[in-house]
């Protein structure tokens, strides 16, 4: 059997392709030759700040290396498989200070999966031109089997 650990894939945006620089393909390869063939978790971030002044927003971007979304070993052995859209605060020091299911899987392991994964996501911070700002991001992640998951960018 494989081992239940995750591997993440997304974009800041649902028209981006990299976060922070790394083509995903090359970030999927890194996690790839850490991690072995698993699973996929995607997980694409939508960053959702607030409005107000004119200077630019610059989204949160991971920092994390490993995903620390982990496919709950009954869900994985029953071949459950969900989608489950987390909202994240990120913190104007790139912490994780909230999480909440904005959209159920249908199934609750795999949503507090997917929760206590985004709790320990690491980030460098939103900004405001060069001001760090705290903001809610959306985070779907997506919880399938190798067999069953589609390769290339959500």
């Amino acid at each position: 059997m494989s081992s239940p650990f995750a591997l993440a894939r997304g974009s800041l945006a649902p028209s981006a392709a990299r976060w922070g620089g790394w083509g995903w393909g090359a970030f999927a390869a890194r996690l790839r030759s850490r991690l072995g063939p698993t699973f996929i978790v995607v997980a694409v971030l939508v960053p959702l700040a607030g409005c107000g002044g004119d200077e630019p927003v610059t989204d949160p971007r991971p920092i994390s290396v490993e995903s620390p979304f982990r496919y709950p070993i009954d869900e994985w052995d029953g071949d459950v498989e969900g989608e489950v859209v987390v909202m994240v605060h990120v913190t104007d020091v790139g912490g994780v200070d909230s999480v909440y299911v904005l959209e159920s899987s249908g199934q609750p392991a795999l949503d507090s999966a997917a929760l206590a994964g985004a709790r320990e996501l690491e980030f460098a911070p939103g900004r405001r031109g060069d001001e760090r700002i705290a903001m809610w991001a959306k985070l779907p992640v997506v919880f399938a089997r190798p067999d069953s998951a589609t390769g290339g960018s959500p």
